[in-house]
């Protein structure tokens, strides 16, 4: 795509002044921190109370607008069901298959242009009511150009045909002849309303015969003298020759029935027939195409491109899709008369009959305020394979490209980041890595929100970003002393240095109050505990525990022997250890063998070295106590250990 050759809109931050403050910024992917600091030479500074304000300027501020989030929603239903659909059809029955999502996204977006009216007429603040008025002409706009694309580039309807889809167009979009009709209609006497022959006009200039007609029939009733004249306009309105979808005529049948029917207007115009009517004698003007008298009705018509096709419906019927912009060009400057410069809109359709896609897609980006609009529009296009040969100049193509913007402008929104991570699923270039930066940045608040954010990196593969949230809410479960969230967090990202960390904890809480929190989490590691030695001893001395508690003595004795000897628990725990073992050394029952007994005492000699190696000597009472009632037990239980085993052995 080219550069843009307009200068951005200037962006003014109130109570921020350049001139006379230093400025400091902060970019980020959707958005960047302003503020004014406090920087000055240093002859001049001077000692303030007081903070700076801070200020966010937002890419895309759409994202925030309550009625645009249905919008977003709804289109990303759509959009990944056409992305899913990867059976594609062919001729027919996919041009047909993508006009119908092109309807779809035109059925959201008069939705919510719709609702946004609603509000509109239901808000009391007059600040509220111009933003949603606002919002229904951009939306408005929005259809209008979407609708036009979806005849020009997806159906590219042939001659014949493609008026019939233009007239569609011009009466989905300039309705306002339906109010006045029914204003007509409510008055005690149609045909005296003084809009009784706008009404008719419009109907005529929007090829609506029907209703024109049937309004006809009420001058008729109300005016005795006209009835012969309004019978001549009504059989030359019946006999109007139109094309129809399913007829098979040819165009050169359909040219031949014009030139006839012409030349009968022609006729009964000429022969003064409705000179003494001057509006019948109007709308037979406009029946034989008189420009100057369909140009006379622009106050009518509204727009150029009403003026467009009526014109084309009466001088132009056949008209063929190439030949479209030249008519358009020329009916926008006799509609504007020099009076007044094109729109943005105006370029925008310009474009679109002039089958310049890459100049639509150009203009809209410009002209709206989001990305929503060209990147939706740019992935159907795509669909239609009408996009192919387009790429940019740094790698990406222009489908991508949009894609890529939209999604990152809605990864800034509390809950709309969600729709964000299919649409860079679909962008097969550049998708995962925009999704992998962009989701590093979401604030994770709450643990659902972060399981949210877990389970969308697991489902994709991204190791180092499931790591990372692991470790962000183990640290976070930490601080907040939840020591089983934290090592369920630490687990998850099998970062085993924080599972010993952890581990040490729990460990030095059970010291403290001689019991273990969370339980369950503990006694459910499974093979979780094999991260990390440290996490191993934790739940293999809770079993330790478990196990006492339910009297499976021998058992544990040889799981607490093992865990001494293993050499897996932390130096300060060693003596916790050797005093879970005064219980089973004083049963009845000996539960130690000889063998085990010597190596529980070769542990409590290795911890007493230990010990007077690392610390200075001081008189500790419970200690020593601890210690001569450990060794008291030991003896005596080498001792039945002994008489046990030489009474058996005889």
């Amino acid at each position: 795509m080219e550069e843009l050759d307009v200068e951005p809109p200037l962006t003014l931050i109130p109570e921020l002044n350049s001139e006379q403050k230093q400025i400091c910024f902060e970019w980020g992917p959707v958005e960047m921190l302003v503020c004014d600091t406090l920087y000055k030479k240093t002859e001049q500074k001077e000692k303030r109370p007081g903070c700076p304000f801070i200020y966010v300027v937002r890419k895309d501020q759409d994202v925030y607008s309550h009625t645009l989030r249905k919008l977003f929603n709804e289109s990303h239903g759509i959009f990944v069901g056409l992305q899913k659909d990867e059976k594609e059809k062919a001729g027919k029955s996919r041009i047909a298959q993508l006009v119908r999502v092109s309807k779809s996204y035109r059925s959201v977006i008069r939705a919510c242009m719709e609702d946004s009216h609603q509000m509109a007429v239901s808000a009391w603040d007059p600040v509220m009511k111009a933003q949603h008025s606002t919002q229904v002409s951009i939306l408005s706009a929005m259809e209008l150009i979407w609708n036009l694309c979806e005849i020009m580039f997806i159906e590219a309807a042939p001659a014949g045909p493609l008026l019939l889809h233009l007239l569609d167009w011009v009466r989905l979009h300039v309705c306002d002849v339906d109010n006045m009709v029914c204003d007509v209609l409510k008055s005690e006497s149609p045909a005296k309303h003084e809009n009784f022959w706008n009404a008719i006009t419009i109907f005529v200039l929007q090829g609506r015969m029907d209703e024109a007609r049937q309004l006809l029939c009420k001058e008729a009733s109300a005016n005795p003298a006209s009835v012969s004249m309004c019978k001549i306009l009504d059989e030359l309105m019946k006999k109007m020759p139109v094309l129809s979808l399913g007829n098979t005529q040819t165009l050169t049948e359909m040219e031949l029935k014009w030139q006839h029917w012409h030349d009968e207007c022609q006729h009964f115009l000429q022969d003064g027939t409705f000179a003494s009517n001057p509006p019948m004698e109007t709308i037979c003007k406009i029946l034989l195409g008189d420009e100057n008298t369909i140009l006379e009705k622009k106050a009518l018509m509204t727009t150029w491109y009403h003026f467009l096709v009526t014109r084309l419906l009466y001088c132009h019927p056949t008209v063929k899709p190439m030949e479209l912009h030249l008519y358009a060009q020329s009916s926008l400057d006799q509609f504007l008369g020099g009076e007044s410069s094109p729109e943005p809109l105006d370029i925008i359709l310009l474009a679109a009959f002039e089958f310049d896609i890459h100049q639509v897609i150009k203009e809209c980006s410009i002209a709206l305020s989001n990305w929503w609009f060209v990147a939706h529009l740019t992935d159907l296009l795509d669909h239609c394979n009408l996009l192919q040969s387009h790429n940019l100049y740094f790698g990406s193509n222009m489908r991508e490209y949009l894609l890529l913007e939209y999604a990152s402008g809605l990864f800034c929104h509390h809950s709309l980041w969600q729709l964000a991570v299919d649409y860079f699923d679909y962008c097969p270039e550049y998708g995962r890595a925009y999704l992998e930066l962009h989701i590093e940045r979401i604030p994770l608040d709450t643990e659902h929100k972060a399981l949210k954010v877990l389970r969308i990196c697991e489902q994709r593969m991204m190791t180092d970003q499931v790591r990372s949230i692991c470790k962000i809410m183990a640290m976070k479960a930490v601080r907040n002393n939840r020591l089983g969230s934290a090592l369920s967090w630490s687990i998850r990202a099998k970062d085993a240095a924080f599972a010993t960390l952890i581990s040490d904890r729990f460990l030095k809480e059970y010291c403290e109050r001689g019991t273990f929190s969370d339980l369950d989490l503990i006694d459910n590691l499974g093979s979780a505990m094999l991260l990390s030695d440290r996490l191993t001893f934790l739940g293999k001395y809770r079993e330790f525990h478990r196990m006492y508690g339910e009297k499976q003595f021998f058992p544990a004795a040889k799981l607490l022997l093992t865990l001494m000897t293993a050499r897996i628990a932390p130096p300060s725990f060693w003596m916790t250890l050797l005093t879970d073992a005064l219980p089973l050394l004083e049963q009845k029952e000996v539960i130690f063998s000889a063998d085990q007994t010597y190596e529980l005492m070769r542990c409590l000699e290795d911890v007493m070295a230990t010990k007077s190696e690392n610390e200075t000597l001081q008189d500790d009472d419970t200690e020593t106590i601890k210690v001569e009632m450990l060794r008291l037990a030991l003896a005596r239980n080498l001792a039945r250990a002994i008489v046990k085993e030489g009474t058996f052995e005889e």
